[in-house]
């Protein structure tokens, strides 16, 4: 039942935050857990309409006192470095609860406006956010989210970076925090060789790019197989993800679309987690 999944989703929220003492002001009749919780079924279930979340949550007594939207975009909009770092501590606990040694990196894009409307877009402004979709073979204007995953396809680690910007060097911008002697597995568009040879000596971790046919480091056969083999399952995460999202992410800044794409990310990996998985049960 989805109350039973809802009532799962805010006791992982509510437990993490109260294991690492998180405080707030004790006359609030709706904490921190219950607003980033509804914020997470709406993404989940409602297509990130987070109205339709407030009236499910209110309606079937989840939260009676749930405060309205207005209030509840404020509140969530200061809670968003809270929600970034819940992602990644729930990803870092999976990673050595599990002993997870194998990873995947890939990105794909995620427009704010359609191509035609860019003149007018006051979410996003510059050339920077205009990227092309290789997949799609389209420019889009919007964001690329860095997603990294294991081999079964839950995100961990994720990073924002304009349209415009190459996949290598979002490279420099990831946090990898990653056991030692991983191995992370991405396509062509990730090839730094420096940043390869760095990673290896210093954090113990192995980046295995595909190797373009005039790579200056190919690949043998076998390289070549399992590295593909291993990037397929982040295409599914990826596609999922997207489901999840509406034909048009509604946002008045940009601040605000980059929280809503984050909570999609984040209710995927909860739903996969707890749902799938079981291992934070």
């Amino acid at each position: 039942m989805l109350q039973d999944k809802v009532i799962g989703i805010y006791c992982l929220i509510d437990d993490i935050l109260k294991g690492v003492g998180h405080r707030e002001h004790g006359e609030r009749q709706v904490s921190d857990s219950e607003i980033i919780s509804t914020a997470l079924i709406a993404a989940l279930y409602f297509k990130g309409n987070q109205s339709h979340a407030i009236n499910y949550m209110r309606s079937h007594n989840m939260i009676p006192a749930m405060i309205g939207k207005s209030g509840f975009t404020k509140r969530l909009h200061k809670v968003a470095s809270l929600i970034m770092w819940l992602f990644l501590q729930v990803g870092r606990l999976f990673k050595y609860v599990s002993a997870e040694l194998e990873y995947i990196i890939d990105s794909f894009p995620l427009r704010c406006c359609h191509n035609i409307r860019i003149s007018r877009s006051k979410l996003l402004k510059g050339s920077e956010w205009r990227g092309f979709n290789a997949s799609k073979r389209e420019y889009f204007y919007g964001v690329k989210v860095q997603l990294i995953t294991t081999k079964q396809g839950i995100p961990v680690e994720l990073c924002f970076t304009p349209g415009s910007e190459h996949d290598a060097a979002a490279l420099h911008k990831m946090y990898m925090d990653l056991p030692a002697e991983s191995s992370v597995f991405g396509d062509s568009a990730y090839t730094n060789y420096e940043l390869e040879d760095l990673y290896r000596e210093t954090e113990l971790i192995e980046l295995k790019i595909c190797r373009k046919s005039n790579s200056k480091k190919p690949d043998r056969p076998y390289q070549s197989f399992i590295k593909n083999v291993m990037r397929k399952r982040i295409e599914t995460t990826i596609s999922e993800i997207i489901e999840m999202t509406p034909h048009s992410i509604h946002a008045v800044t940009k601040d605000g679309f980059l929280l809503k794409i984050l909570l999609f990310v984040f209710a995927f990996q909860v739903k996969t987690i707890i749902f799938k998985t079981g291992n934070l049960n």
